[in-house]
């Protein structure tokens, strides 16, 4: 047999690499045992994680943080189905991962074989692309599409389903074709001088502008071009709960994020606009609430890369379907300087007008906490949340100021995730601080990830929000429900410090108000490796600004209504 055989195992991590794989995220298992000992010889490092979810979450949360494609590997059948939640949720965010699954051998398939499952077809709705790679010399194609996918256009996760047989089959390498076969896959390119002449028209006639930012301006890379429009043109911003660090949130044009838990000055500057200019935003239930009363009186343009997603939820007025950078250059381009001083006084005054509070008195309230970590982290951190109340309260008082500073579950609201995910983005950059913000709740989901964040030594303060309540579930059942609260007590929680303990991680706890800071500092300061923070607080408190779903922007609710509702409401928590 010629010593320059490869098995298909082989050619598949090989392929990997020449795409600048540092990283691989996953668990094994028996059909995937070729591609893990392929893995052996090859410069890739592989992160054994405790669960395959796990493993979809730290690649997810490896892309938000580097820019770069993170990439999965497990084994067929349950280990395949395990990557399903976290597949979705990077589709939702637009997140470019590969997700490389094990399978059973191909002469075995629809047999009903040992831990087979059609992966590709039951990920099908949650992909942007997958494969069943049937034949050994279409290896290097694949993966060279499939990384091209995943990161071109909007990104997305894509799927690679390797039958054992195929990736143990052995080949001469040498005339393996890496080219591409797309047909049908295009990414909009073309942007049209007359649309761009009419959005800086439209910019410059209105006196009430706003430019909403959202994920796809960050993946886009639009930061400084978004800059220099908004302080060519003094335009206020605001970001949606992905947009954050787009545009710094420290500006004085900066309105926070908008939306059911947003700013009240971003809300209320929302319902005086005259325009308002969608840039990589999507126009979601969250921020938009009721599509028949949002801002009914204001020019809408959106610019986007995904041509499905102009007009799905908002009728706009201009649409332009293109890379956000590019899209926001041509328009810088030709801008003008604006009017809009008056306008920028009245945002201006709604910000002094309507603050995000919170009473220190009483028992340790979340905002406290969080609102002292901003200050000690000078705001530079990286931020990793889970999804919650402590979700929406980090995204209020930890102002953002760089693109990939901010990493959470947006459209599918993944509870588990905040954890996994900064321990992606740890490993991606190691320089960086790295703090996941999790519920008690969601943190339970995945803190068996705390031991491969221990096995790597890596610094990531991990700060449980202990209110022993799925807090925002019992907030809606407060609110909407006349406080009939069913399913949310968490009583029966863990002593979260002895958990950490367990994996050899340094623990912490905070219960009083006046430890907040001395003992947060302590943890900030502590290198060794990962450490938790268990913060005990105020139990049955609530996030505002509240916008009930479907109602408009304008019955926003500031403080606890006088009364409960029993009325049912729409949209999900």
């Amino acid at each position: 047999m010629s010593t320059s055989m490869k098995t298909g195992a082989d050619i598949l991590i090989d392929a990997v690499h020449k795409e600048g794989t540092e990283y691989i995220f996953g668990y094994p298992g028996g059909s995937a045992i070729p591609i893990f000992d392929a893995l052996l010889d090859s410069p890739i490092k592989f992160i054994l994680t405790r669960h395959e979810q796990g493993a979809t979450h730290m690649a997810d949360g490896y892309a938000r943080a580097t820019g770069k494609p993170g990439v999965v590997l497990v084994t067929s059948g349950p280990g395949a189905t395990n990557t399903t939640t976290g597949i979705f949720t990077a589709r939702m965010d637009s997140i470019p991962i590969v997700v490389i699954c094990g399978q059973m051998p191909t002469y075995t398939l629809g047999l009903d074989a040992f831990q087979e499952a059609d992966v590709s077809g039951i990920s099908s709705p949650i992909v942007k692309h997958s494969y069943l790679i049937k034949n050994i010399e279409d290896i290097p194609r694949i993966v060279k599409e499939a990384f091209y996918i995943a990161q071109t256009g909007r990104p997305g996760p894509v799927l690679i389903d390797v039958p054992k047989d195929i990736s143990s089959k052995m080949i001469e390498p040498m005339n393996l074709s890496s080219g591409f076969s797309l047909p049908g896959y295009k990414i909009p390119d073309r942007i049209e001088q007359k649309d761009i002449e009419t959005a800086v028209k439209y910019l410059n006639e209105a006196k009430k502008p706003i430019i909403m930012v959202g994920h796809g301006a960050i993946i886009s890379k639009a930061n400084k071009a978004i800059s220099f429009l908004v302080e060519k043109m003094r335009i206020p911003v605001i970001n949606t709960l992905l947009g954050k660090g787009c545009f710094p949130e420290t500006h004085e044009l900066n309105l926070g994020m908008p939306g059911m838990h947003g700013t009240a000055y971003a809300n209320k500057a929302l319902v005086e606009c005259d325009l308002i200019m969608a840039i990589g935003a999507r126009w979601d239930d969250r921020i938009i609430s009721n599509a028949e009363v949002f801002c009914p009186k204001a020019l809408k343009i959106h610019i986007d890369i995904d041509p499905s997603e102009i007009n799905k939820v908002i009728e706009v007025d201009l649409a332009i379907t293109g890379d956000a950078k590019k899209v926001v250059e041509a328009i810088n381009a030709i801008a003008k300087k604006g009017s809009t001083e008056d306008w920028v006084k009245f945002v201006t005054r709604l910000k002094k007008q309507f603050p995000l509070k919170y009473k220190k008195e009483g028992k340790l309230k979340v905002q406290h906490v969080l609102d002292e970590l901003y200050k000690l982290t000078e705001g530079k951190s990286i931020i990793a949340t889970d999804v919650g109340q402590h979700q929406m309260w980090t995204a209020q008082f930890y102002k953002t100021s760089f693109p990939n500073q901010w990493i959470s579950s947006g459209g599918a609201g993944t509870m588990g995730f905040g954890l996994p995910a900064a321990i992606g983005a740890q490993i991606g950059v190691p320089e960086k601080q790295v703090i996941a913000v999790v519920g008690d709740g969601g943190f339970q989901m995945t803190m068996n990830e705390l031991a491969t964040a221990a096995i790597n030594k890596l610094p990531i303060k991990i700060i449980v929000i202990n209110n022993r309540f799925l807090g925002m579930v019992r907030q809606w059942q407060n609110i909407f429900y006349d406080n009939r609260l069913s399913g949310v007590d968490l009583d029966g929680n863990p002593n979260f410090v002895q958990i950490a303990k367990s994996y050899g991680i340094k623990g912490f706890f905070i219960k009083r108000s006046a430890d907040v800071k001395k003992i947060l500092s302590e943890a900030l300061k502590y290198n060794e490796g990962p450490c938790l923070i268990d913060i005990e607080v105020e139990k049955e408190d609530n996030v505002y600004p509240m916008v009930p779903a479907g109602a408009p922007l304008s019955d926003m609710m500031l403080e606890p209504p006088k009364k409960r509702s029993n009325k049912p409401v729409t949209g999900g928590v």
